[in-house]
């Protein structure tokens, strides 16, 4: 049995500021994803200039912060949304949702490619692979935070979260860094590393995430203010995961579909 450190989730702190680890690791997966898209834009054919991946990455940060709050409000919290809007603003009290990250994030791509005069996929397509990394860097700050904990389990690496309770559980928010995160980087970025049709990477990380998130969501303690909201087993992540899978994969479909058409 293994049991959470237990670490302070403020990494420094100044006075009254304090630096939060959770915040840290949304910038490292920023960080991570500017490095990757620099990396990529270099690359012969690439149709990508690293003088424009800084308004791309203030883009992307922008509606994903901003999206995953809202989602978190709207999604998990609405009814407290509706007595008190104002808490929306309140992001270091905690709660941020992938989903409305995702939305924000597919919104700000849609205003970036708008302003650079780029296709919407030809945008998506690149960043595709630096999200699921960013994925992972946010994992890994839940797990810091000691929140967002897994089932009961009597599995060896089951690990007590002294904060909840004694019972061993498992770890679900690295089960989620390994596969959303550090395993979908890996198939994204070794599929994309290859020419694709336009929307297949895009198609591959809808399907890809919303796949290992409704999988790992068997093993994940389902929100105790929701519980299961469908059929008694059905969390609120799988319901909202439903749709990413059935939209990459309709996405994957029709890019390989229009390429043969395209090649006849």
């Amino acid at each position: 049995m293994l049991v959470h450190p237990g670490f302070d989730p403020v990494a420094i702190s100044i006075g009254p500021l304090e630096v939060r680890w959770y915040g840290l690791m949304y910038l490292a997966g920023f960080t991570l994803a500017w490095l990757l898209a620099r990396y990529r834009a270099k690359q012969p054919g690439s149709g990508w200039q690293t003088s424009e991946l800084p308004d791309l990455v203030i883009f992307g940060a922008l509606g994903i912060i901003i999206g995953a709050r809202l989602g978190y409000m709207l999604f998990y919290n609405f009814s407290g949304f509706i007595a008190e809007p104002w808490t929306v603003f309140m992001i270091w009290k905690g709660g941020m949702s992938f989903h409305g990250g995702l939305l924000g994030g597919i919104i700000a791509m849609y205003l970036f490619s708008r302003k650079t005069g780029r296709s919407f996929f030809q945008v998506t397509d690149f960043v595709a692979p630096m999200g699921a990394l960013g994925v992972m860097c946010g994992r890994i700050g839940n797990f810091i935070n000691a929140e967002l904990w897994g089932r009961p389990t009597d599995l060896p690496w089951g690990m007590v979260f002294p904060a909840v309770d004694m019972v061993p559980r498992h770890p679900s928010q690295l089960y989620q860094a390994l596969l959303e995160g550090l395993l979908l980087f890996l198939i994204l970025w070794f599929f994309s590393s290859r020419p694709r049709p336009r929307m297949a990477v895009s198609g591959l990380f809808c399907l890809g995430y919303g796949t290992f998130r409704f999988f790992v969501e068997f093993f994940r303690e389902p929100d105790a203010h929701l519980g299961f909201v469908l059929l008694d087993w059905m969390s609120m992540g799988q319901i909202l995961s439903l749709p990413m899978i059935l939209f990459g994969a309709g996405l994957l479909f029709w890019a390989y579909r229009k390429q043969r058409t395209e090649d006849r």
